[in-house]
Parts: C-alpha cells; sequence; structure tokens
C-alpha cells in the first residue's frame, strides 16, 4: 500500500466516521460532534446523550465490524485460493446462527432471560465454537485446503438444515426474533459489549499480520509454500483460528453481516494492486470500515426514522461489486490478476 493510498483511506475513514455520527434520524452539524467529543459545552442536551451513548458506539462498531470481516475474508480467500471465498466459508456464521436459533426458538431464552443483553451473544458464540472445534478436528486429518472448504460448506449446510426444521417446529413471534437477528445490527452494541468485542477482532487481526509470510506464500499453491518452508498444517491452524475469531465474534455481537469480507479485498486490489499480504491486510482494514460505515450511513436514511437492515444494505453495495469486478477480468481467475 503506497502512502498517497494509505493517506486516501485514512482521509476517507476520518470522513465518514464523522458523517455517521452527523447524520441520522437528527441531523446534529459537525461543529457541535467536534465539540461534544471534545468535552465541549452545547446548547443541546439530548445532542450529547446521542453522540456519546448510541451514535459513537454504531460508528465504532461500524469500523471493528467492517475491518475484522474484510481481512477475515482476505484471509480465507488466500488460503482456500478462491476468489468467491468470504469469511462464512467454514461454517462459523452458520454455526452461531444454529445457537441462536435452539435458544430462541425452543424457549431456552424465556428461561434463561436474566442474561439478557448477553443471551443472544453467548448463544451465537457457543454455536459458532462447535463449529470452529469440528473444523479443527477435520484440519487435523486433512492433506488440503480444498476438502476443508468442502467440509465447512457441509458443516454449514448441516447446521442451516437443523435451523430450517426448528423454525418449522416454531411459533411465529420465536421466528420473528430469529430473523430480526440475521438481519445484522450495529446500533445495538453497548460499550460494555465492545470491550470485549474490540480485543477479540484486534487478537485475530495481529494473528493474521503474524501469518502474513504464510498467506503470501499459499496463494502460489500449497506445494510451493512447503517447498518454501511454510509448516503447512501449522499455518493452516492459525489462519482458521484467526478467521474464526474474527468471524465468531462479530457474528455473535452483530448478527451475520455479508458481502464485506467478500467484496472489500477485491476492491483493495483494484485501488493498491498488491499480493503482498503486509500491506494488504492494513489496506484491507481500512477500507472494510470504509465501507462499512458507509453502509450504515445509507441504511440509517438521513432525516427519516427508519432504519434498513444493515444486511441488505451490504448485499445492495457488495452483489454489484462482485458482480462487477468479475465481468471486467472477463472470468473469475481474472480476478486475481
Amino acid at each position: 500500500m503506497s502512502l498517497r493510498t494509505g493517506l486516501l483511506l485514512i482521509t476517507s475513514l476520518f470522513v465518514l466516521f464523522v458523517l455517521d455520527l452527523t447524520l441520522g434520524s437528527v441531523y446534529i452539524p459537525p461543529d457541535e460532534v467536534f465539540s461534544i467529543l471534545m468535552g465541549g459545552t452545547t446548547d443541546h442536551t439530548s445532542w450529547r446523550q446521542i453522540i456519546l451513548d448510541f451514535r459513537m458506539p454504531r460508528a465504532v462498531t461500524a469500523v471493528v465490524v467492517g475491518g475484522g470481516l474484510a481481512v477475515s475474508g482476505l484471509e480465507m480467500q488466500s488460503l482456500f485460493r478462491n476468489p468467491l471465498a468470504g469469511p462464512y466459508v467454514l461454517g462459523i456464521s452458520t454455526g452461531a446462527s444454529l445457537g441462536v436459533a435452539i435458544t430462541v426458538m425452543t424457549g431456552i431464552s424465556v428461561g434463561l432471560s436474566w442474561l439478557s443483553p448477553w443471551f443472544t451473544a453467548l448463544s451465537a458464540t457457543l454455536g459458532a465454537a462447535l463449529v470452529f472445534l469440528l473444523v479443527i478436528a477435520v484440519a487435523g486429518r486433512v492433506k488440503d485446503s480444498m476438502t476443508l472448504l468442502i467440509f465447512g460448506l457441509m458443516f454449514g449446510a448441516a447446521a442451516g438444515a437443523i435451523v430450517s426444521v426448528l423454525q418449522f417446529f416454531s411459533q411465529a413471534e420465536d421466528i420473528q426474533v430469529y430473523l430480526l437477528w440475521t438481519f445484522g445490527n450495529l446500533g445495538g452494541m453497548t460499550w460494555d459489549e465492545l470491550s470485549i468485542l474490540i480485543p477479540t477482532v484486534m487478537a485475530g487481526w495481529l494473528l493474521a499480520f503474524l501469518l502474513a509470510k504464510s498467506l503470501n506464500a499459499l496463494l502460489l499453491g500449497e506445494n510451493y509454500a512447503a517447498s518454501m518452508g511454510i509448516h503447512l498444517r501449522r499455518s493452516r491452524y492459525g489462519i482458521i483460528i484467526s478467521a474464526s475469531l474474527l468471524t465468531g465474534c462479530i457474528t455473535a455481537f452483530c448478527g451475520p453481516i455479508g458481502f464485506i469480507g467478500i467484496a472489500v479485498p477485491h476492491l483493495v486490489r483494484m485501488i493498491s494492486p498488491s499480493s503482498n499480504h503486509r500491506s494488504m491486510l492494513p489496506a484491507v482494514t481500512l477500507a472494510g470500515a470504509i465501507i462499512l460505515l458507509a453502509c450504515d450511513i445509507i441504511s440509517q436514511l438521513p432525516g427519516s426514522q427508519h432504519v434498513l437492515p444493515i444486511n441488505a444494505v451490504t448485499a445492495l453495495v457488495g452483489a454489484p461489486v462482485v458482480i462487477w469486478i468479475v465481468i471486467r477480468r472477463r472470468n473469475v481467475k481474472g480476478v486475481w490478476s
């Protein structure tokens, strides 16, 4: 990533972060936003509460989640050498969905409602951890990453089938609660929840950066990576743990958010053509945060009382990007060049 590209990304991130604090159902002028953030006074006492208790946690969540999903998607695309791989190919997200579905649609959540507001995140974490342990067990037995990819897809399909069965036998109210979770949500995070989400995402990002050399080698194939002295099994474990930390924790707290992990790495390759993950990882992190901040601004329909599901907005933004990139390069394999 060149200095010019880095400055452009950082500037864009700063501008969109301020816009996310400014726009919404209530417009707050940028100068008032800066005054509140710097501890200054304001004539509107409600604005301070809106900024510090609602919009700031939402904007910080968008930055953390966007960057984390983008890094996880980059790791999966490099590990499987598949340009359409994303953070959810290992079934971790579906495992989280299964955990939420079991607790919500079987009535367990009613009996354990005292755990709220942590209950949904806890159940999603347990579901994601279950699939993660299965993936780790399989990773120790298979020899190539493509077989692991197939197993991940099968785990996801099996978990999705169980969710469908639970929906068939559940009450309409329980299904609605589950569906609302699947829409994704950036606005429900508190500072206490962010104190868990941020360190976990940072740990996953740091592990990914430490594995940059392995990711670079895996782009050229596992045989080449082995000839370069890369310990394939250890590297595969590390990448899976990193991606699972990022995807599992984000899904647990915010629900499944699609297309960020697939689309952002390709956008970064276009503005900063490089295969070196030491420069790609920071660029992808910034770009993911920028894209999700932009999607969050759109989802809030500035000036309106309505808020669109963040998953719908990311799909509307991400799907055309992936389609345009594939068409522009004329084939799927061409997106790597």
